[in-house]
C-alpha cells in the first residue's frame, strides 16, 4: 500500500507549470472553433466518438456513441447531431446535459493516431428535419444531441503511438479477460443466473437491439 505521505499533490497552476512548461504559442493557437473541411473529412470517417459530460456539481461521465462512419451530422460550420440509439436507459449523459450543456467530443478514426477534439454546449434534441438523415436500418431515433462547437482541434499521435491501439498483434486474448455476464454477475451479485446465461442475454441483446 502507497503511504499517502509519499505522494506529492499538484494543486495550483503555478505548481502544474513548475512541472509543465508553457506550449508555444503555436499550441495554444490550434484551436479553430469551427467545423472546417478537415474536420468534416474525419467526422465524416469515423465510426466512433466518445461524449463527456458533468453535472454542475462536477461529478463527470464519459460515453462511448458507435454507428457507421458518416452518421454524425455536419449541420453547418459550428453544429453537428449526434443519433441516440438503443442502450440501458440510464440516459447518464442526457440527464447530465439538462443540467449542465458543456461537453467534450473525441473523435476516432480506425487506424488514424490523431483525434479529433471538439468542446461546446449541447442541447437535446426530441425531433428535428435532420432526424431523417440518422435514420439507420430503417430506425429513426428518438433523440440526438445537437452540440454547437465552441472548441475544435487535432489531438497528436502520441497516445495512440505509446499504446499501439491500432496494432492487433499487442492486443490481449479475449479468453484471458472477463465476459459482460461474469462482470454483471459479480457487480450486481446476481444469484438467479449463471454468468453463461448471463452473456448469452447480451449477445442477443448486442446483435438484436442495436437500432
Amino acid at each position: 500500500m502507497v503511504d499517502q505521505t509519499d505522494i506529492r499533490t499538484v494543486t495550483t497552476e503555478a505548481e502544474l507549470r513548475e512541472v509543465v512548461q508553457e506550449p508555444h504559442k503555436v499550441i495554444w493557437d490550434k484551436d479553430i472553433a469551427r467545423i472546417d473541411q478537415h474536420a468534416r473529412t474525419i467526422i465524416a470517417n469515423s465510426p466512433f466518438v466518445l461524449l463527456a459530460t458533468s453535472t454542475p456539481e462536477g461529478t463527470c461521465d464519459v460515453s462511448p456513441r458507435g454507428d457507421p462512419a458518416g452518421s454524425v451530422l455536419v449541420l453547418d460550420d459550428h453544429r453537428l447531431a449526434i443519433a441516440d440509439r438503443p442502450g440501458n436507459h440510464r440516459v447518464d449523459s442526457f440527464r447530465n446535459v439538462l443540467r449542465n450543456p458543456h461537453v467534450g467530443l473525441l473523435f476516432l478514426v480506425p487506424g488514424m493516431n490523431e483525434t479529433l477534439r471538439v468542446n461546446g454546449r449541447a442541447t437535446l434534441v426530441s425531433d428535428a428535419p435532420f432526424f431523417d438523415d440518422l435514420v439507420v436500418q430503417g430506425k429513426r431515433p428518438r433523440l440526438a444531441v445537437l452540440v454547437e462547437v465552441e472548441e475544435l482541434f487535432i489531438h497528436c499521435a502520441k497516445a495512440f503511438l505509446r499504446s499501439s491501439l491500432w496494432k492487433p498483434e499487442t492486443w490481449p486474448d479475449r479468453k484471458g479477460l472477463p465476459t459482460l455476464g461474469r462482470i454483471a454477475k459479480d457487480h450486481m451479485n446476481i444469484k438467479e443466473a449463471t454468468a453463461e446465461s448471463l452473456d448469452e442475454g447480451f449477445d442477443r441483446d448486442a446483435v438484436h437491439n442495436q437500432y
